[in-house]
């Protein structure tokens, strides 16, 4: 992917200069480098790298370890493709990108892929659970809450080789192959992709790559297992979505002391019981919570059931119903039946064809309910076929028709159907829309506690969605899975960094007593501000380095704008040395 900086011919990797009577000017980007940097060492992520990865020869130019944090910066910043690393380099200060000029023709991607191979064969597991020790006594994150979720990795070609787990470098592989596509993508392979971050910034936390064929309900044992380890304690709260409603996984948690928010799934016989009463009118809702914007509008508004209820395992469950949440639901069920009537329509215009296919009742019967079932219409649509039977007559012979002519009656069969939409049907689930149920073991926090802890949730599908949609990871053009579960690895810690960025930001506005930034266009204000707008507002600040002969040479920074200040300031930097 190009770079937003300015591009020069790929046959040309040194920096630009300018000649003039004997003197030099070279120019360099600096952008947000300084900050990213400052970040890289507070988490001490090339000490750690150094630690875990295996011995090197000491004939190499680049080092793993400078090669995945100069992939780290590259993808924070430009995302240029991993053959492009080198002429990204040479655009920067090499103090900056870590890798010095004479080193920049080592990085190709030759380099880079040695150096991922690298990194699979180290602890990738011990290595995580070294920086995010480090990362949470370093920036103070709190651990109380913290929140899991899964996505999944798409790939594009047949990865024959990587079909099944195997042992490479005495490290597991996983299995890229087909599975439930959380990108709707079934036709394409994949990786599970699972991550917990903390409700203190979203700050990432932990991260695992499992086969494309596990399922969700299977993971959260291990993962909670695991956040034991690294927090070094048990009472913190783990809220994750519906797949950690299972029995044997609320136990698990429950009898080892720990504490759970969940979501209870739909095929419970709890959520059929208590939408039976809500039919019924046997339900009072009390408003807990108006949720207004910035400007103090009220954008939603929450309710929870003043009945207390119970799971078949005992736990604690908690009914709510959101204004918002309800008027989704109706557009959605609309939604549904306009699809579903759509493609009735047109399969009734297949039956209704001279060549038609379809001449048994069965096969019309089982087409109609895959139609509804694919649009998610049951229950409120429905079909009554019908038999028709169809006359038609021809000539007993060929030849031209006379008086004498004999023709054939043939009966021909044919079906047909009718639409309903059962309305009272449709106003019956009405009364229930907006309804969801959060199922926790936690007895001294209030509804509005556990709706608020819920409501966090969020925060990890911003992960997922700047995973793919900022950083590109799917689809995967690498070839070896141990590359590909290296390469995971790095953009965890991509999300890590990015994480830091935000939260120390937003941490030095609130010392700052800042509102907010003028970080939109058209100065609009900004209050809480993106790792991505941070980035590109400094992307334009440039050192330049005047080389003469007989003299020093003589380093220049790009002049900050007042928006650059604020923003070096918030990261206790100083402008007038920044980048310098």
């Amino acid at each position: 992917m190009p770079s937003r900086s300015n591009r020069r011919p790929t046959s040309d990797p040194r920096p630009p200069r300018a000649r003039m009577r004997g003197r030099t000017l070279q120019s360099t980007t600096t952008g947000a480098l300084p900050i990213i940097n400052t970040l890289l060492h507070r988490v001490k992520l090339e000490e750690l790298l150094e630690a875990a990865l295996p011995k090197e020869d000491r004939r190499v130019r680049v080092r793993s370890s400078q090669a995945i944090l100069l992939l780290i910066r590259n993808i924070l910043l430009s995302r240029e493709p991993i053959y492009g690393l080198g002429e990204w380099a040479t655009r920067h200060t090499p103090a900056h990108v870590g890798v010095g000029g004479e080193h920049s023709g080592a990085l190709n991607d030759d380099r880079i892929g040695r150096a991922l191979d690298t990194l699979f064969a180290a602890d990738v597991p011990s290595l995580v659970l070294s920086v995010m020790t480090h990362v949470v006594r370093e920036f103070r994150v709190s651990l109380d809450e913290l929140h899991n979720d899964s996505t999944t990795i798409s790939f594009h070609g047949d990865y024959t080789e990587a079909s099944t787990a195997q042992r490479v470098f005495g490290r597991q592989t996983v299995a890229i192959t087909h599975g439930h596509s959380k990108d709707h993508r079934p036709d394409l392979k994949q990786l599970l992709f699972i991550l917990t971050v903390t409700a203190d910034g979203g700050v990432p936390l932990a991260f695992r790559a499992e086969s494309g064929n596990v399922v969700d309900d299977q993971t959260h044992r291990e993962t909670w297992d695991l956040l034991c380890q690294l927090t070094g304690r048990r009472d913190f709260l783990y809220v994750a979505d519906c797949k950690l409603a299972t029995s044997d996984n609320m136990a698990y948690i429950h009898q080892r002391q720990g504490r759970f928010i969940t979501v209870l799934p739909r095929t419970r016989r709890e959520d059929a019981a208590f939408r039976t009463r809500i039919r019924q009118g046997q339900h009072a809702w009390t408003p807990i919570w108006e949720k207004t914007d910035d400007d103090d509008t009220v954008v939603d508004v929450f309710a929870t059931s003043e009945q207390p209820t119970q799971t078949v395992e005992g736990y604690r469950l908690l009914w709510f119903h959101s204004v918002v949440k309800s008027q989704c639901d109706a557009v959605a069920r609309l939604d549904r039946i306009e699809r579903a009537l759509r493609k009735l329509t047109e399969f009734q215009e297949k039956l209704r064809s001279p060549r038609t296919r379809y001449r048994q009742r069965a096969k019309v019967e089982d087409a109609v309910a895959k139609i509804i079932e694919e649009c998610g219409a049951g229950g409120w649509v429905r079909c009554e076929i019908k038999e028709l039977t169809l006359e038609q007559y021809r000539q007993e012979h060929k030849g031209r028709p006379g008086k004498t002519t004999r023709y054939v009656k043939r009966v021909a069969t044919r079906f047909d159907f009718t639409t309903v939409i059962d309305e009272l049907r449709i106003a019956e689930d009405a009364v229930c829309d907006g309804v969801f149920p959060l199922v926790t073991n936690v007895q001294d926090m209030t509804p509005l506690e556990v709706l608020h802890a819920y409501k966090r949730q969020p925060d990890i599908e911003k992960r997922f969605s700047q995973l793919k949609n900022d950083f590109f990871v799917a689809p995967v053009y690498l070839k070896s899975v141990r590359r590909i579960q290296a390469i995971l690895a790095v953009y965890f810690f991509v999300l890590l960094v990015e994480a830091l960025l935000e939260r120390e930001a937003r941490q030095g506005m609130k010392r700052l007593e800042l509102d907010s930034l003028p970080l939109y266009p058209e100065r609009r204000p900004c209050r809480r501000p993106t790792a991505r707008r941070i980035i590109d507002v400094l992307e334009t600040i440039q050192q330049h380095t005047l080389i003469r002969r007989g003299k020093p040479e003589e380093v220049m920074v790009t002049e900050p704008n007042r928006l650059q200040r604020k923003l070096m300031k918030l990261f206790g930097m100083n402008p007038a040395t920044y980048g310098r």
